[in-house]
């Protein structure tokens, strides 16, 4: 899964690097080493107009349609996304991207569950990553909800969690805002992950257990 993640890379270096067409910058982005669920984060998404646009959008997701009682995952499963009530319209119409540096999960040790910070080997080659994302606009208001895709996880990172999120390949992230593409047969053609070699793992400080600790020595080596 996916239940915590840091984004810290400035919007115009993350527009630099990866999307020469430029984006749309709606709103103010903190670098943030400790991104909890139910809270607002960052996301790039197509506009009505064709333009790509970053905006905040609150980690949770829950259909218009769906009761004030409804769940909100913050992770969708890539096996039934497609096909689940409550996420194949995003699925083949709201899809995004949530820009990040990398994701916290848990590894169970005799001692307790292990925190553990999966990030790119090598950050001057990958100066942020994508996640999955779809979002949903939620009916009143200006604002939306998303989910972060998650599928099994890869080989190097099975022994800390079964699961992990959908990490594009650069070469994808335009395929995969396409709003031309809906069919899921033509989405999951185009949609390439990026080498999970390219990312590596450490244990780190339980400190991330709590999500008020937010410093960049979160993110160091034990």
């Amino acid at each position: 899964m996916c239940g915590r993640f840091t984004f810290y890379t400035p919007p115009d270096t993350l527009i630099l690097d990866f999307f020469p067409e430029g984006v749309e910058v709606d709103g103010h982005f903190d670098p943030s080493y400790n991104m909890p669920p139910g809270t607002g984060i960052p996301m790039i998404r197509m506009s009505m107009n064709g333009s790509l646009v970053m905006t905040h959008s609150l980690w949770g997701f829950r259909p218009a349609w769906a009761g004030d009682k409804a769940p909100s995952p913050i992770n969708a499963r890539a096996e039934s996304v497609a096909t689940s009530k409550y996420f194949r319209d995003a699925f083949a119409h709201h899809r995004c991207l949530i820009p990040a540096n990398g994701w916290y999960e848990w590894q169970q040790t005799d001692q307790g569950k292990q925190p553990c910070y999966i990030s790119p080997a090598d950050d001057q080659k990958h100066p942020a990553i994508f996640f999955a994302g779809l979002w949903t606009p939620r009916e009143g208001d200006e604002t939306s909800t998303c989910a972060i895709i998650t599928e099994p996880a890869a080989r190097q990172l099975k022994h800390i969690h079964d699961r992990q999120p959908v990490v594009l390949d650069p070469t994808c992230l335009k395929d995969w805002l396409n709003p031309g593409i809906t069919d899921r047969a033509r989405v999951r053609a185009v949609t390439r992950r990026l080498d999970t070699d390219q990312l590596t793992a450490i244990s780190v400080s339980a400190e991330v257990n709590n999500p008020r600790h937010n410093t960049p020595e979160l993110i160091r080596e034990l």
